[in-house]
């Protein structure tokens, strides 16, 4: 039986530790992270989910035209949200892409100047939503306030008893 001394050892665990770090870092190098319409999703489902309410006005919605990511994909137009929103005594404007989060029905009734409701991070306020695929807080027009009929005057015969030297 040979025995192996103490430094053999010690160089064995080193040159194992060293090939753990090189598999490790290699790993974090090689592996394929979320696409940014993944990071975007992600931010929105987070926001929908634990953001705050606040009430905002649609400052305009417009259409970009983006630059196509490679060169075989032709470029696209995106339907761009801009919004302004208060918190706290400061005043935020944001725009959000929301291509695939408008249906036919919502992008032609939505109009610039209409209230809204975004969603923010309460520690990030600049963080916000107005649209996600669980929530919206795009309104389809103005608030309309119930009509009421003139009530009957109120009867105050009852005051006349109470008021000496009138009546």
């Amino acid at each position: 039986m040979t025995q192996i001394s103490a430094n053999t050892w010690e160089i064995a665990a080193a040159g194992a530790i060293i090939v753990t770090f090189l598999v490790a870092g290699l790993w974090l190098l090689l592996r394929k992270g979320p696409t940014a319409d993944e990071r975007e999703r992600a931010r929105r489902q987070f926001l929908s989910r634990s953001g705050r309410v606040v009430d905002g006005m649609l400052l305009d919605i417009c259409e970009v035209e983006a630059a196509a990511e490679t060169k075989n994909e032709p470029s696209r137009t995106l339907t761009m949200l801009l919004y302004s929103y208060r918190i706290g005594g400061v005043d935020y404007e944001s725009s959000q892409d929301a291509t695939d989060l408008l249906h036919e029905g919502d992008a032609v009734q939505v109009r610039a100047g209409f209230p809204c409701s975004a969603r923010y991070q309460p520690g990030n306020p600049q963080n916000s939503i107005v649209v996600a695929e669980e929530w919206s807080g795009l309104r389809a027009g103005l608030p309309v306030f119930p009509e009421f009929e003139n009530p009957e005057p109120i009867d105050t015969s009852h005051l006349e008893v109470l008021r000496p030297g009138r009546g």
